[in-house]
């Protein structure tokens, strides 16, 4: 019975750990920082660097480019607003679309489908 309170009791106290017990916080944010940095340079940078040439690219627009829209409608730009692009799809069809909705330049888009990269 004694062996029994004796076994209880140091069940109760904890096995010996580490001289300074659990290691310090820092340390155990490591592996969350570790993370956060490869989130950040595979994800995070290529997005906004991809936006940044993109918000580049609508801002050099001028009238007579060739472009695409998120949608898929290839059209010669005609007007340019703030806002909005007019496009020339067909001789005298012309269509008003949100500057945002242009995806990229046609030339681009067939390179894209070609296989050609675009550069």
């Amino acid at each position: 019975m004694l062996f029994l309170f004796e076994s209880a009791s140091a069940f109760a106290q904890g096995a010996p750990g580490a001289p300074g017990g659990s290691p310090p916080m820092f340390m155990q944010l490591i592996p969350f920082a570790f993370m956060m940095v490869v989130l950040y340079f595979l994800m995070i940078r290529p997005q906004a660097k991809k936006q940044k040439t993109h918000v580049e690219f609508l801002q050099k627009l001028k009238r007579g480019d060739e472009i695409v829209t998120a949608s898929g409608i290839l059209g010669t730009v005609e007007g340019l607003t703030d806002t909005f692009i007019t496009l020339e799809i067909a001789p005298n069809v012309r269509i008003k679309v949100l500057r945002s909705q242009v995806a990229t330049s046609a030339a681009q888009a067939t390179d894209k489908v070609n296989g050609v990269k675009a550069t």
